[in-house]
């Protein structure tokens, strides 16, 4: 048993810290901004909350945070209340937080610094894949390091990769998002295109899914598409987010991007239409306005 601190308990991090205690059997203490959600927390799963992240890290051998954005990141891990402060030497800090690759880079300098590990893990899944403990990781960081984590990530994981140094995962977890942006257009397209043509969507996804057409989003997504509901999984809000830091990171590294920048745009339309808290589906209710 290893003793772990996790930090941010959303939609989230608050299953993933879930499954640290009950599927992998470790001690472990939480902090969230809002304290009475840390309260609850504990009282479910038999840990400890604290009111600020570095009361929570101290003496924890692993650290685990899982906020918003790059801000409320540092928030969390530096200056005097923050987990770094409070974390041994010799401990991990683990990040689950979408965010960017500087921001890998920033706090792996700070716990260098102190001689702590780190380790950016952004992850896929999705509030289900957090609630079922199936997530993907995307690991950045050192080797030595990342082995040290990987069987404690484990217990929210169906599978953890390291993808280079700090930073690296962060930019995997950019690739995903580009790759879901362009595919749930096209799905949204091919839906309406169907409608229009007057064919049964459910006997063309029935067909399709299984050739080359075939993705995770039509499988999982089609049904709920169709009937013109969009509150399973995802958040627009969110993924606005994310394609923003990818958007950001391209014009640093000189990737050109087109799709992924008018599927934003979309996203932003579909804000405007009050779908903010849709899932990414919803660019579907776009096209049939």
């Amino acid at each position: 048993m290893a003793k772990v601190a996790f930090i941010g308990l959303g939609v989230m991090g608050y299953p993933m810290a879930g499954h640290l205690k009950v599927k992998g059997g470790q001690d472990v203490a939480v902090y969230n901004r809002t304290f009475s959600k840390a309260e609850k927390w504990a009282a479910q799963f038999g840990g400890q909350a604290f009111r600020t992240p570095a009361e929570a890290a101290a003496g924890a051998d692993f650290v685990f945070t899982c906020v918003g954005n790059d801000d409320d990141l540092r928030s969390v891990t530096l200056g005097d209340a923050g987990c770094i402060a409070g974390m041994k030497a010799g401990s991990i800090l683990i990040d689950n937080t979408t965010a960017s690759a500087e921001v890998a880079r920033e706090l792996e300098a700070a716990c260098a610094a102190k001689g702590l590990g780190f380790i950016d893990a952004p992850v896929s899944g999705g509030q289900a894949g957090a609630e079922n403990g199936v997530l993907t990781v995307m690991c950045g960081g050192d080797e030595a390091t990342f082995e040290k984590a990987k069987p404690v990530i484990s217990a929210y994981a169906r599978m953890v990769g390291l993808m280079g140094p700090a930073g690296a995962g962060q930019l995997t977890k950019m690739i995903n998002q580009i790759c879901i942006a362009g595919l749930v257009q096209g799905l949204a397209e091919g839906i309406h295109f169907g409608k229009r043509a007057g064919l049964d969507i459910e006997k063309v996804i029935e067909v399709i899914s299984k050739g080359a057409a075939g993705s995770w989003q039509m499988e999982n997504r089609y049904k709920t598409m169709n009937e013109g509901r969009y509150d399973f999984g995802f958040a627009i809000d969110w993924m606005r987010k994310d394609l923003g830091i990818v958007l950001s990171e391209a014009r640093k590294n000189g990737a050109k991007l087109p799709v992924t920048a008018l599927v934003d745009q979309f996203y932003g339309d579909v804000q405007a239409m009050g779908g903010n808290r849709w899932d990414t589906s919803s660019l579907l209710a776009r096209l049939e306005k």
